[in-house]
């Protein structure tokens, strides 16, 4: 199985003295089910030279930005997720971002995030080069389409749901394809697609 890099989420427990690394083990098993082995990224790697160094040894297939913390609320995950997407950009690898990853894309390109409503616990029906159904879980979304990219899909209410780079293999999802309750073959084939299998 080729290693794929994950970013993991930050949670603060003030009452234990701990701020922890987290990944949902539904990502390890959709991931694990398209056929890679995620390898989760440390947040205390966060310098561009030791987390180089890192991903130099892992030799991943691929990195994923995973979902959870809005931007500018956990400072390591975002200089983190700053550097994986830098390495990537550098080696020319394969990149999902998914909901805040897809944010986090845009942001590095300087476009800005908007509020949205009713695109918590939700479904859309989307259109574009990606359509059909997807899930939502985010309070915030792309203001415009960054630069490079192009969308692949909207939901009906116009809003971006997925992009993809003009030159890097990179795209975004704003969906979870993870909190499905059964995995969607279309979505493990894109990702198949994306950092080939």
């Amino acid at each position: 199985m080729k290693a794929v890099a994950v970013s993991q989420r930050v949670d603060d427990y003030p009452q234990r003295r701990e701020t922890r690394d987290a990944l949902d083990q539904r990502l390890v098993q959709w991931l694990h089910t398209a056929g890679y082995m995620p390898y989760p990224v440390p947040n205390v790697l966060f310098d561009a030279h030791a987390l180089g160094a890192w991903l130099d040894g892992l030799q991943p297939a691929g990195i994923v930005l995973s979902g959870g913390n809005d931007l500018g609320q956990a400072g390591r995950r975002d200089r983190t997720e700053e550097a994986l997407l830098d390495y990537a950009q550098q080696h020319h690898l394969p990149l999902l971002g998914i909901c805040r990853g897809m944010q986090m894309m845009g942001v590095r390109t300087q476009t800005e995030l908007k509020p949205v409503t009713g695109h918590v616990a939700s479904r859309h029906v989307l259109s574009g080069e990606y359509a059909g159904s997807a899930n939502s879980y985010h309070n915030y979304s792309l203001a415009a389409c960054p630069a490079d990219f192009r969308v692949l899909a909207q939901s009906e209410d116009g809003e971006i749901e997925a992009v993809r780079h003009l030159t890097l293999p990179w795209e975004g999802w704003m969906w979870h394809p993870e909190r499905e309750d059964a995995f969607s073959a279309q979505d493990l084939q894109r990702l198949r697609s994306l950092f080939g299998a």
